[in-house]
């Protein structure tokens, strides 16, 4: 989807009547009910609960959350949903936001090391960069050209507006006017192409700061993915420790136990009686029985859920 590109305050008249030509993602065109409908299939066929409505954020209107299991591959999982959205709908511009640097770097080494993969398989390849506001041509090409476009950022480059710096404070490159972008601030020219978010480990994310700071990309979707999502949204795919051992994603699963040593039972008591979830998203919970022995002797048994 094609749209004008703001040319910037310094720009003549004759530029702002002809403009340049940006490409951006285009809109979603389902309404919200069928988009939960949609949703409801896809958790029906993976035995997954379904979602009585479509889970907001801060960070975008619709989200859904991906589960797998640590070490089963989720960089490239995500790197092949870019290609297939792309393939399947045209949507060429997204962003990875990552908690940490060091994040930041493994996930660009696996773009690179997967690149002629991906190649072989969709016939091009995935423009990807890290975002650095003092190299503009990056953010300019994620704008002005077609194709398949990536940013990956860590919070750090964009979760504050104003970062501070010894005994002062200054405005982030990414929300100040800049010659490099015609005047523009770096965060509307990359709003302006309503970005799908890729959020990596979004648990590391939910600070309020991070929140607000994500809403400024104007995405219509997030992705999430995560092996422990601390706030649910709309699951669509769970591979947990026991899939990913089935699939031979991984060489072996520890399960951890519980032992009990130099208890005789004369000063207590505790029995595992059951468990219960919720299909909120909430923990589950252990209900528990405990015998102990009060003052006197005397034996008292409760019944607890705990968490």
């Amino acid at each position: 989807l094609s749209y004008q590109i703001d040319p910037g305050k310094e720009a003549s008249p004759q530029a702002s009547l002809l403009g340049d030509v940006g490409f951006r993602n285009a809109d979603l065109k389902l309404t919200p009910a069928q988009l939960l409908q949609n949703i409801r299939d896809v958790q029906v066929r993976q035995h997954l609960p379904p979602s009585s409505a479509l889970a907001e954020s801060r960070a975008a209107p619709i989200n859904l959350d991906v589960e797998m299991e640590t070490g089963t591959g989720k960089t490239y999982v995500y790197i092949d949903t870019m290609y297939r959205l792309h393939r399947e709908y045209g949507w060429s511009k997204f962003i990875v936001v990552v908690p940490s640097v060091a994040i930041r770097e493994g996930v660009f080494q696996t773009f690179k090391d997967t690149e002629d993969h991906f190649q072989a398989l969709y016939g091009h390849k995935v423009r990807r960069f890290i975002y650095d506001s003092s190299r503009p041509e990056p953010i300019l090409a994620f704008s002005d050209s077609p194709g398949l476009h990536c940013m990956i950022i860590n919070t750090q480059a964009f979760a504050s507006e104003v970062r501070a710096e010894g005994t002062g404070s200054k405005t982030l490159r990414m929300f100040r006017e800049m010659d490099q972008f015609g005047t523009r601030r770096p965060i509307d020219l990359i709003a302006a192409n309503r970005p799908i978010l890729i959020l990596d480990e979004p648990q590391r994310l939910e600070g309020s700061a991070t929140q607000s700071a994500l809403a400024r990309f104007r995405a219509p979707l997030a992705l999430r993915y995560s092996a422990t999502h601390r706030t649910r949204h709309n699951l669509v795919h769970r591979l947990d420790a026991l899939d990913a051992y089935n699939r031979k994603l991984v060489k072996r699963i520890s399960v951890r136990g519980v032992t009990v040593k130099n208890l005789p039972g004369t000063n207590g008591y505790l029995y595992l009686a059951g468990f219960r979830t919720f299909p909120d998203g909430r923990p589950p919970e252990a209900r528990v029985h405990i015998e102990y022995a009060l003052q006197g002797g005397t034996v008292k048994r409760r019944h607890l859920w705990l968490g």
